[in-house]
């Protein structure tokens, strides 16, 4: 890569942007999305650890940490945090252009990652060296990029081992920004302050296999996992509170180890996503749904088993970051940027936040929401921007 290629990298949003799109990063694969922003950022005078971390069972996943700035100083150390790997695109000849070819077409930019999340990778980055190269030696404080690829995996061996390996090396965070899509119909509409927690779990009931036509020498778990299911879907969880919307249990998935319609089968499963909010705390959650699968089972009589996840992506705790320096900050630079003054939000589904959230405040801020994971994912040219400018002011704002 020549000079012209970094400097241009360096100070072009959109060119960052599409640059990182083209590194085909599906999760766990790094692409060469991270060794292309280590590139862009250790001529800058980021110090880069690139981290791989693995775990048996899980895919190897490759994460990149980089600081500016020396941390202990008279100043804050600020932590951008995001992700470069992304989902698979799906049928590509179902695409308006191709995914990893980053097009940009009447002002749109096109692919796999536009909005989820390497453009805000790109807008921070950008915004970021803007910053440093104004303020030059006079700079006080660190700021740092946690980049992992794994966010849309099995967020085992990515944001929460480099946490891990952060503290044990001395690297304590006053504030983070995860770039996560945050606005609904407009850059700044919206500022994500906490999540609620997400809980999967899977129900086994098991049966007696046997032939349909004499049912009485088996025992057929299926109707007894519907009578449990209709009751957990029946009765909502709570009506909400002040600061999160009610908490939700949706089934996403029944399935029965049979093929034959004249077989009455063993086993018959469900697996279950609980969306939960300050009411609630996972073992509130998993006694709850444990209570109404034994009340049913009393009733046939019928024999469960529940598994609890404690690894996949969906899993995190209820979490809050209250109003403060950190969101009021944000909520200026937004106010002054795009005139708009943004709803702070607690909805949606999860992030990196929720790791994050226990070694300082965080707060997500970034692109709008609409083509996540969708075909033909795609975003403005002018959001790029517009979010770039935003966390420019924001900088300038919280080391000001």
């Amino acid at each position: 890569m020549t000079a012209a290629d970094l400097s241009r990298l360096s100070t072009d949003p959109v060119a960052l942007a599409q640059a990182l799109i083209r590194c085909r990063s599906v999760t766990p694969a790094e692409g060469g999305a991270l060794t292309l922003l280590q590139s862009v950022l250790e001529p800058a005078g980021f110090n880069c650890h690139r981290l791989p971390f693995g775990e048996a069972g899980t895919p190897d996943v490759d994460n990149l940490y980089a600081r500016f700035g020396t941390i202990g100083t008279n100043g804050p150390h600020l932590c951008f945090a995001g992700h470069t790997d992304v989902v698979p695109p799906g049928d590509e000849t179902a695409w308006t252009h191709p995914p990893f070819d980053a097009v940009i077409e009447a002002g749109v930019l096109w692919g796999r990652g536009a909005i989820d999340m390497k453009g805000a990778v790109a807008c921070f980055a950008v915004a970021a060296l803007a910053f440093l190269r104004k303020r030059g030696d006079s700079f006080p404080g660190a700021i740092s990029f946690l980049i992992t690829g794994d966010e849309e995996g099995p967020s085992i061996n990515g944001t929460v081992k480099v946490l891990d390996w952060m503290k044990q090396n001395g690297e304590r965070m006053d504030a983070c920004i995860v770039g996560e899509p945050s606005s609904l119909e407009a850059i700044g509409d919206e500022l994500k302050i906490g999540r609620r927690g997400s809980l999967n779990g899977e129900l086994v009931v098991h049966g007696k296999q046997g032939h349909a036509a004499y049912p009485r020498s088996a025992d057929n778990p299926v109707p007894k996992l519907a009578r449990m299911i209709d009751r957990l879907s029946s009765a909502p969880l709570d009506q909400g509170t002040a600061h999160f919307e009610a908490s939700s249990l949706e089934v996403t998935v029944i399935s029965v180890n049979n093929t034959a319609t004249n077989v009455i089968p063993s086993e018959a499963r469900a697996k279950l996503n609980i969306r939960y909010n300050d009411l609630w705390t996972r073992p509130k959650v998993e006694a709850h749904v444990r209570a109404i699968c034994e009340a049913v089972a009393s009733d046939f009589p019928a024999n469960a088993s529940f598994r609890w996840s404690v690894t996949f992506s969906g899993t995190g705790d209820v979490f809050r970051t209250e109003p403060g320096p950190l969101v009021d900050t944000m909520s200026a630079a937004v106010s002054r940027i795009t005139g708009l003054t943004p709803r702070l939000s607690t909805g949606g589904g999860t992030s990196d936040a929720r790791f994050i959230h226990f070694h300082c405040p965080v707060i997500e801020f970034g692109l709008m929401n609409k083509t996540i994971h969708q075909v033909d994912e795609r975003c403005t040219v002018d959001d790029l921007h517009r979010l770039t400018k935003v966390y420019a002011e924001f900088l300038e704002r919280y080391f000001g």
